[in-house]
């Protein structure tokens, strides 16, 4: 990649790996609590998941050559940290992929149902679209780049237009509603919203190693995503009640999202298509930035040298298995969102990232870029991670 990366081009990946698939099940879930719970737990997730990919662009600082998370642990928390790394990473993101390719196999199924009355099989539309975006992904970053730049304007048109075409169906009262006792389930779903971290060192690598543009980019995207997600909240809760046959209680019983619920309750063509277009365009935009993370993820932990394009061995390896997965098993969407977002994110972006940085700069006397607060900033983290970890496990045993 000889090509000069662009803040701007940066900051779309950002919200591109955010603003994925997480974002149809947020209103669904937080809803339970109501909107003004889901204000406060959004802009937790916020701070705590900024703040830590900050130390990860710290730790990313210490290294003059390009790297990722493998090299990264391994020299700040040993061999330990190393296989902890490996194995939350690998689980993570193929799970997460295994929902995306299942995903997007369902809305192909639905698409073609809908304009051609033709009946597709799901495996056809997620064996297409890994090929035609693997490609992609073999092509580079900054390929990935541009073709993010294209699908993010799809994303935000469908997402305006859904916006303008919704907004006379919306009843402000819905807002109102509150119910505290469900105010922190949606916090593995919301950790995994903002989870850009995988991105950070090819964000690094495609803005040169300028920490400060990284920086920047890194809030400003996480921001923007902020301030997407709050206005999706506002909409989605203010058009589908939490109780009844097509609410919210019974959308997350049945795991439909919020496109498919959206569709329900408003029963307009053009919202259906909004939402699904909406939909298309975030699963997508998530799975290329993943894919393209995961393949320089095991680029470096198999000692794989870059070249001008991807390893098409490692483009694979990244995409084969969940491919495979999600052909015998195309209903894992929710629960590979579910587990992933509640452990694995925590683990590895939250409490990984902690260690690395207090064993770091006990060790280094030069750390260049210092993320503000000292060891205050540091437990704070590290104790908002052991919750949202403990709260999961509680959920699950």
């Amino acid at each position: 990649m000889n090509e000069k990366g662009s803040v701007f081009g940066g900051m779309l990946l950002v919200v591109g790996c955010c603003v994925g698939a997480g974002m149809l099940g947020l209103p669904i879930v937080t809803g339970l609590a109501g909107f003004f719970p889901s204000l406060f737990m959004l802009i937790a997730a916020w701070a705590f998941m900024t703040l830590t990919g900050l130390l990860l662009v710290e730790v990313n600082g210490w290294f003059p050559e390009r790297v990722n998370l493998l090299t990264m642990t391994e020299n700040t928390l040993g061999k330990i940290g190393k296989a902890v790394c490996w194995i939350t990473y690998l689980f993570l993101f193929y799970a997460v992929l295994v929902g995306y390719i299942s995903g997007i196999g369902g809305l192909f199924t639905t698409f073609f149902q809908s304009a051609f009355s033709l009946r597709v099989p799901e495996w056809i539309g997620s064996l297409f679209f890994v090929l035609l975006f693997g490609w992609i992904v073999y092509s580079g970053t900054r390929r990935v780049d541009l073709c993010n730049r294209g699908l993010m304007v799809g994303k935000i048109g469908a997402f305006i237009l859904l916006l303008c075409f919704g907004v006379s169906f919306m009843k402000p009262t819905l807002l109102l509603h509150f119910d505290p006792k469900y105010t922190f389930i949606s916090l593995p779903l919301l950790i995994i919203s903002f989870g850009f971290h995988n991105i950070v060192p090819s964000l690094v690598d495609y803005l040169k190693g300028d920490i400060k543009k990284v920086r920047f980019t890194i809030i400003c995207g996480s921001l923007l995503t902020l301030a997407l997600y709050l206005v999706w909240e506002v909409f989605v809760l203010a058009l589908i009640p939490v109780v009844g046959e097509n609410g919210l209680e019974m959308s997350l019983k049945h795991d439909r999202e919020a496109s498919q619920a959206l569709t329900t309750v408003v029963g307009s063509s053009w919202i259906s298509v909004f939402a699904q277009a909406l939909a298309f365009f975030a699963i997508l935009t998530s799975f290329i930035s993943i894919a393209l993370s995961l393949v320089h993820f095991l680029a470096d932990g198999l000692k794989i040298s870059y070249k001008r394009q991807e390893n098409g061995y490692l483009c694979s390896l990244a995409l084969a298995p969940p491919l495979c997965v999600s052909l015998f098993y195309p209903k894992l969407f929710f629960k590979a969102l579910n587990f992933a977002g509640g452990i694995c994110t925590v683990i590895l972006f939250g409490i990984l990232p902690v260690l690395m940085v207090f064993v770091g700069r006990r060790r280094r006397k030069e750390s260049g870029y210092l993320v503000a607060g000292g060891k205050w900033t540091l437990s704070y983290a590290l104790f908002f991670a052991l919750f949202v970890l403990v709260l999961q496990l509680c959920n699950l045993f």
